[in-house]
């Protein structure tokens, strides 16, 4: 049985981490509206430029001569998975569920005959993938000095990909994030970017007349739709990441106050287990005079 002195000293130490567990959430807490505002408000960007690619896809047909993003290599064997993860934890499941979700697709495409290469962005999560497919990671994009990754580094892993691209590394590149919806929810997802898939125009929208030619400004207007769903994929993961955070965080603060007690109820039991002993002995001696 643990001594008193062992006992406060365990106490001391638990109030400590609930000190710091209470902290992070308060921080966690304010960076996650920050955060969600730049999440939600980058969406209806993202979807009105989803619904005018669609309107120009829908009146383009695609060959060898359209845009390499929108054709592709013109086969299916070789798949990037694009992993976005945070550079940091204390986060609860948010990065090992985005890996996690990475992995399954690996094994489900290798189930298929595929090859499967990874693209990591963030530090996180690296280790796992790396033990598992170590010689399948063509590429890693560093994040740790960065604050808060933005639409900087989305021009730069875009750029880096469509390079990849270029070079014939691979056929279909598909981007592993996690969609946020609350601070208590925040959904793995997977898309596929490159070759960048169609989307179906709006229904009922007005017949629009391009100037210049569609296929002139889809060259143009799909590096930017690349850049803008990568962006989108970094505020999502902010605000996913600060969201688990603050329940991670919450939780951990509660299990603290939970061990304190039990800490506490067990040490004055000893206490005056303590007491109780040095007593008897007390009148016990007194007793044997």
């Amino acid at each position: 049985m643990a001594s008193l002195k062992e006992l406060k000293g365990r106490i001391n130490s638990v109030k400590s981490t609930q000190k710091i567990t209470k902290a992070k959430q308060m921080v966690a807490a304010a960076k996650l509206r920050k955060a969600q505002a730049a999440a939600e408000a980058a969406r209806p960007y993202a979807s009105r430029l989803a619904a005018v690619m669609g309107s120009l896809a829908s009146k383009v047909t695609v060959s060898e001569s359209s845009p390499k993003l929108l054709a592709g290599t013109g086969k299916d064997q070789v798949h990037l998975l694009v992993v976005a993860n945070s550079d940091k934890g204390l986060c609860g499941a948010f990065n090992s569920n985005i890996v996690k979700s990475a992995l399954a697709k690996a094994r489900e495409l290798e189930g298929q005959g595929k090859t499967v290469l990874f693209y990591l962005v963030g530090r996180k999560g690296r280790a796992v993938i790396r033990r598992q497919y170590a010689k399948a990671v063509i590429a890693m994009f560093d994040t740790t000095e960065v604050r808060e990754p933005g639409y900087e580094e989305a021009e730069r892993i875009a750029a880096e990909l469509v390079a990849l691209c270029d070079e014939g590394k691979f056929d279909v590149a598909h981007l592993f994030y996690s969609r946020f919806q609350s601070a208590l929810a925040q959904v793995p997802t997977d898309v596929q970017i490159i070759p960048v898939p169609a989307p179906k125009a709006a229904e009922g929208c007005a017949a629009v007349d391009y100037e210049p030619e569609e296929e002139a400004i889809l060259a143009a207007l799909l590096p930017r739709y690349l850049r803008t769903r990568i962006f989108g994929a970094l505020l999502e993961n902010q605000a996913s990441e600060q969201g688990a955070s603050m329940t991670a965080m919450d939780n951990a603060t509660r299990n603290a106050g939970e061990l304190i007690n039990k800490l506490t109820i067990q040490y004055n039991r000893s206490r005056q287990a303590a007491i109780t002993t040095e007593l008897i002995e007390i009148i016990a001696g007194a007793e044997a005079l």
